[in-house]
């Protein structure tokens, strides 16, 4: 069976929001940083643990806020912001700009899969996501069809 979307466009601000969240669902660990500096205070007691803290973690969320809003603005990537359709089946998603022109990704460059309350979104590395909203499904068979692919072939966590 091949899933067949309706045409759909990610936006910007969708795209940094979703690129933050999973950054920081990775990357826990650094707030795990961020407290074992903050304990310094027991050793030299001195606001300043938690006022450089603090700023390291601004800088390090402002990084990765400057990462993804860049990817919005590089030509590079120009094309996973305009309306695309999506071809799924078993073996591979087919990302459609037009009838004639795609871009095919296996599911083994997939890293790992999100089932939100209104999407599906697919990680391929740190900076590309694939964000699958129901709406853009044509039945509700083929939104199942879609988790149960994903549910397979062991992505969804």
């Amino acid at each position: 069976m091949i899933v067949k979307t309706k045409k759909y466009k990610l936006e910007n601000g969708t795209y940094i929001k979703l690129g933050l969240v999973n950054i920081l669902k990775q990357q826990w660990w650094v707030f795990l940083i961020a407290l074992a500096l903050c304990s310094g205070y027991f050793i030299i007691p001195n606001a300043w643990w938690f006022i450089g803290t603090a700023i390291a973690l601004v800088l390090y969320f402002l990084f990765w806020l400057i990462q993804f809003t860049g990817v919005t603005q590089m030509e590079q990537t120009k094309m996973l912001f305009e309306k695309l359709s999506y071809e799924i089946n078993s073996q591979q998603i087919l990302i459609k700009l037009n009838p004639r022109q795609g871009m095919p990704i296996k599911w083994d460059q997939v890293k790992s899969a999100k089932i939100g309350k209104d999407y599906i979104l697919l990680v391929i590395n740190k900076a590309q996501l694939i964000h699958l909203p129901f709406r853009i499904f044509n039945t509700e068979n083929e939104r199942k069809f879609v988790e149960s692919i994903l549910k397979r072939k062991g992505l969804v966590k």
